[in-house]
């Protein structure tokens, strides 16, 4: 019984390395275990498993994801976010006042982060404007509040 699940393992391995003969990071992704087993991955089953292993015990991959480290690519969409949510938060006295107004630099700055095109943006700036209420909520919103529903009246 031994050698029967023994030689089923190793048909397994074997059968799973014409896969994964190639780029090993196409297989398991960025992270600490890409770094650690960088080129000796990419004709082995065992060091991928070695690399995606590692890459998910260690939860180096989804900070390096966000980060932008351990040879991961932070996502255009997560800088964009970080600058508007910077953004909101320095100037958030200012964007009440300017989306009060329907127009204003910081009105225009805001619009542009969440991705309001110039041939859209007098219609956007209008809508927000008639939404003010559904925006600032309260005294007390947060900056979160803000673009979540800054969004919400856009996409309405």
């Amino acid at each position: 019984m031994k050698r029967l699940l023994f030689t089923l393992a190793i048909s397994v391995v074997l059968s799973g390395a014409a896969y994964a003969a190639g780029d090993a990071r196409s297989n398991t992704g960025c992270g600490l275990g890409t770094l650690l087993w960088e080129g000796r991955a990419d004709n082995s089953t065992l060091f991928q498993a070695f690399q995606a292993t590692t890459n998910g015990t260690s939860g180096s991959q989804t900070f390096g994801i966000t980060s932008g480290t351990s040879e991961c690519r932070q996502p255009s969409k997560f800088v964009q976010s970080e600058k508007l949510i910077n953004f909101v938060q320095a100037n958030m006295d200012n964007l009440a006042k300017d989306i009060a107004m329907g127009k204003g630099e910081t009105l225009d700055t805001f619009a542009e982060l969440l991705g309001v095109t110039q041939e859209q943006s007098s219609t956007a700036n209008q809508k927000l404007q008639s939404n003010f209420g559904k925006i600032f909520t309260s005294e007390h919103v947060v900056v979160a509040e803000v673009i979540d529903n800054a969004l919400t009246v856009l996409n309405s």
